[in-house]
């Protein structure tokens, strides 16, 4: 009797093979979809070959979603490609983390490796995620010289690669920024935010609440404590724990009240603004979509609201949208995705600054920059990752309010 065998690669459907990158991807169906503004159930029929793939821009859109080569889908025959499946820059980032314990190949002055650090986060904070991969090698590897960049160095990274949907590599990340924030409270603080974030992110919600609680008692900066309870609390909301959830954001608004400044040296962006849209997370996870709303537009109506880092202000809307769209206000949630995909600045708002330096030889100017230096034109796949869902969330709820009579 014949063991029955299973069917080679190379003759799997193009929809078994979307599959297979999806799985390889850690996505569910209905992140591929999101991502790609088609339903759920689109995507499950053409992984099972009931929807075929006969026109090549969607493949193409699909290949983008899975940084894959479209050909990879195409023609499995193919060898895997090197360079396609690194598009974004994730690959090099994974390399830097690996040789974690290598002395840097040149030596780059502190003051130098803080003011990178410090465009980092603008671009972070600008949604400039393609920049930020290009730079994050360098910055990684030149700011192994000091504790302190180190830290700020690998929170960066884990907030990029949480981003992008890479949260087993952010939480690598952020547990190597607590280790290097060993002896330094705030910090370590800081860096188990980051902790946290990766841990929700792997639907790891009680270890994140878990890890959050244990460095609120550590951290001296009330910014720091106020943003560890909230991740506390959108970790106790994830296992299903309202009333915990509410008692946490409640210590986190006393810190929030003292919060009054304008001054960020934590890269937080706690404040009461901050509690609001953890109230909302909160009673968006539990089920509660009208008290969701509710603190949307309560927050929405603040002066501070405009002060948030527009990466943190673009991913919300789009949560406010999911909201509208479960409470059945289906313009409410075109008008939020556009106020979303058009927060964006310009992307020389985040020109890194000109610094003054010396003259250097004509062989040294000849050579490569080690930082990068403002992105081209056109974006690649990563630097789309953020807009691509409000675009294409924008266009489905848009296509659905011609549904709604005036």
């Amino acid at each position: 009797m014949t063991r029955p065998t299973r069917p080679d690669v190379d003759e799997l459907p193009i929809g078994r093979r979307v599959a297979r990158w999806r799985v390889r991807r850690r996505m569910t169906q209905q992140m591929l979809a999101d991502r790609l503004g088609k339903s759920k159930s689109w995507v499950d029929k053409v992984e099972r070959g009931v929807r075929s793939l006969d026109r090549y821009s969607t493949v193409q859109e699909i290949a983008e979603v899975l940084r894959l080569d479209p050909a990879v889908l195409l023609d499995p025959r193919r060898p895997l490609p090197t360079v396609a499946v690194g598009l974004d820059g994730v690959d090099a980032v994974r390399a830097a983390l690996a040789r974690y314990h290598q002395p840097p190949a040149r030596t780059v002055s502190p003051a130098e490796v803080q003011r990178h650090i410090a465009h980092a986060w603008l671009s972070y904070q600008h949604a400039h995620y393609t920049q930020l991969l290009r730079a994050l090698p360098s910055l990684l590897d030149a700011a192994h010289a000091s504790p302190g960049p180190l830290v700020s160095a690998y929170r960066i990274t884990a907030s990029v690669l949480v981003k992008l949907g890479e949260a087993d590599l952010g939480w690598l990340a952020a547990d190597r920024a607590v280790a290097a924030a060993v002896g330094d409270p705030v910090r370590a603080g800081t860096a188990t935010i980051a902790v946290a974030q990766a841990l929700r992110a792997l639907g790891r919600d009680r270890l994140a609440l878990t890890a959050a609680v244990a460095a609120i008692g550590t951290a001296a900066d009330d910014a720091v404590r106020g943003t560890l309870f909230l991740q506390a609390a959108l970790a106790a909301a994830g296992c299903g724990d309202g009333r915990r959830a509410d008692d946490l954001i409640g210590h986190a608004s006393v810190l929030a009240d003292r919060c009054t400044g304008d001054d960020d040296p934590h890269h937080t962006a706690f404040g009461p603004v901050a509690v609001l849209l953890a109230r909302f997370l909160t009673a968006q996870r539990l089920g509660d979509t009208a008290e969701a709303v509710y603190h949307h537009e309560k927050a929405l109506g603040r002066e501070d609201w405009r002060r948030l880092p527009v990466e943190y202000r673009a991913a919300h809307l789009v949560d406010a949208a999911r909201a509208y769209l479960d409470a059945g206000d289906l313009a409410a949630a075109g008008r939020t995705l556009i106020d979303a995909d058009t927060s964006r600045p310009p992307r020389s708002a985040t020109a890194p600054p000109r610094v003054p330096s010396s003259p250097r030889s004509p062989a040294a100017a000849r050579r490569p920059p080690t930082w990068p230096a403002s992105p081209p034109p056109s974006a690649s796949p990563a630097d789309r990752q953020g807009g691509q869902s409000l675009r294409s969330w924008r266009a489905m709820t848009i296509r659905c309010t011609w549904l709604v009579p005036s």
